[in-house]
């Protein structure tokens, strides 16, 4: 069957340079020719993609991408329209990245915690996971009082501009904190850093104040305080944090006072609860 045509709906964001060899094992080219297929389908949430754009972005033969796809669809791994020209990802996905965090450990002692502090203050609290230069949301209890419309589990952000991403980059030094931040720092609001100097001594502020800080920038209105999780192997820098988001309108600094101490002492039970990483889990 030959290829639907297609017509171009403008660029997509740059994708990683696929395969990472460092650890000196062969990569199977058609292996990771579709995890980078799925993984920019699931990046551009539900906004699905033509043939051509999947094309360009992948840099990957039409005819070759085309068979690709149909086989995922086949599969339920991708999703396409009535007309099989656009393309989204499929169910599949969702079964797969459920049974991760149904086997979580961490998670099971982080999410009542949670829970805990959302009827104790009504502020809406996440908990993330250091992902690359990115920073995945694996739980989050809404306020009752306002809703953010992106706050849901697996949403990937840009670890330089929150302040879950920033208390774990705050946990690391020279390359191994090169590894988790872009070269370049593009902005999700005016108020996002996006110098590396002015990055690196805001993560000295974090350090020194024992918390990261996001005010506004990533999301206009938002002021967040996010709290790394020490449960990792020694000498390991924590992977995961939690925060907590409240409007700029009704934070007031007894407010302000009253959440970080309340994070501070959740921060404190869940390391305590914890079950320590091993290496074998160490990602």
């Amino acid at each position: 069957m030959a290829a639907p045509s297609d017509d171009a709906q403008g660029p997509l964001p740059p994708q990683p340079a696929p395969g990472d060899k460092s650890s000196g094992v062969r990569e199977v080219k058609s292996a990771a020719r579709t995890l980078e297929l799925l993984e920019l389908l699931a990046s551009r949430q539900n906004r699905p993609a033509r043939l051509r754009e999947l094309t360009e972005a992948l840099g990957v033969p039409r005819s070759s991408l085309y068979a690709l796809l149909r086989t995922l669809t086949k599969h339920g791994w991708v999703r396409t329209d009535a007309s099989g020209t656009m393309y989204g990802i499929g169910i599949r996905a969702l079964l797969v990245g459920t049974s991760y965090l149904d086997t979580d450990p961490h998670l099971r002692i982080v999410k009542p915690v949670l829970d805990e502090l959302g009827e104790k203050l009504d502020e809406t609290f996440h908990f993330g996971r250091l992902d690359g230069f990115d920073v995945v949301y694996l739980a989050t209890r809404e306020s009752s009082q306002y809703l953010r419309p992106y706050s849901r589990v697996g949403r990937r952000l840009p670890a330089y501009c929150t302040a879950l991403g920033k208390a774990l980059l705050a946990e690391r030094h020279g390359t191994e904190l090169d590894r988790h931040v872009p070269e370049e720092l593009a902005p999700s609001t005016p108020h996002t850093i996006t110098g590396r100097d002015a990055l690196a001594a805001d993560l000295d502020r974090t350090r020194e104040r024992g918390h990261a800080v996001d005010i506004e920038e990533n999301s206009l209105g938002l002021h967040c305080f996010g709290f790394a999780l020490r449960y990792a192997p020694e000498g390991r820098p924590a992977r995961d944090a939690i925060s907590c988001s409240v409007p700029l309108a009704r934070l007031t600094p007894d407010r302000e006072a009253e959440i970080v101490t309340a994070m501070r002492e959740a921060r404190a039970r869940i390391e305590r609860g914890a079950p320590p990483i091993t290496e074998d889990m160490w990602v």
